[in-house]
């Protein structure tokens, strides 16, 4: 590519002026394919548009988080942290992303106890003291998506369930922390296993993070469990979420025969899940919505 020519990222920039740093630096890392290391391809990597775009819609998701937070409570239906979704994300000129994404027939996911993640919205499930609930929003503005979770327990909750309510929040940070420019996404996954494991608890495999952005679901699949300084590069302009899911028993899972979407334990112990839309930068990364 020529410097004069556009930038290959779509910014309608110089290529001189835009990536052709970028590409020297990571032409000059030197990747051992035996540990399965690789360079991400060019289409996950974001232009300055893109990113000002995911971060306006990354804006409404937090909003929706908060106002469920402000609100959620014992008796409250599920159902109706769906209507509190649908109603804040459209007020703000957004759309539910999950709603009917793949058949999906809610706007949010609300997954509760030995819920893992994808649990539906119902009038029928009533959150009760004690309970530990995970709502998995993601918002689509002009184009662009987001996608965030959090954990809420209701009222007054276990000792063990909020032990593994707080372990997985803290994993979550450790992948975070592990999330940094020219290392590898192994780095997370092993970050975030080892303390899960330190702490008596298992990491679900069959899920993970993903890349967001120009679409719902995007390259590259991020496991919570692996090892340092293996798979892809992260590199500048990457996002994706980061959001662990940590059982208090057996890692294993199954989905739920009557929906098609709901993933429970498959020894009926609770788990948790927090999730960020993270932000790879020249300098470290950036928690854009969670």
């Amino acid at each position: 590519m020529l410097d004069t020519d556009l930038c290959w990222c779509g910014s309608n920039k110089a290529y001189k002026d835009c990536h052709k740093q970028f590409d020297e630096h990571l032409n000059s890392i030197k990747l051992k394919a035996f540990k399965g290391q690789k360079r991400p391809p060019r289409n996950i990597i974001k232009n300055e548009k893109d990113i000002e775009g995911i971060r306006k819609s990354a804006e409404v998701n937090t909003g929706v988080l908060d106002y469920v937070a402000s609100r959620i409570c014992a008796g409250m239906t599920t159902a109706e942290i769906d209507k509190m979704v649908y109603d804040y994300t459209v007020s703000h000129g957004a759309i539910p992303a999950p709603l009917n994404y793949e058949g999906f027939p809610k706007s949010v996911c609300t997954s509760v106890n030995e819920e893992v993640c994808h649990g539906i919205p119902s009038e029928k499930v009533i959150l009760q003291e004690g309970d530990i609930v995970n709502v998995d929003v993601s918002t689509i503005l002009g184009g662009y998506y987001s996608d965030a979770s959090r954990m809420f327990m209701i009222g007054k909750v276990s000792d063990e369930c909020r032990h593994l309510v707080e372990t997985a929040r803290e994993c979550l940070l450790r992948g975070f922390e592990a999330a940094r420019p020219w290392r590898f996404l192994g780095d997370i996954g092993a970050a975030v296993q080892e303390h899960a494991e330190a702490n008596g608890f298992s990491v679900v495999r069959e899920y993970g993070g993903h890349g967001v952005g120009l679409r719902f679901h995007e390259d590259p699949f991020v496991s919570h469990v692996g090892r340092r300084g293996k798979g892809m590069l992260l590199v500048p302009g990457m996002v994706f979420t980061i959001e662990p899911m940590i059982n208090m028993g057996s890692r294993k899972i199954y989905v739920d025969a009557d929906d098609d979407w709901t993933v429970l334990t498959e020894d009926g112990m609770p788990s948790a899940q927090w999730e960020y839309t993270v932000l790879i930068t020249e300098t470290g990364a950036e928690v854009i919505t969670g």
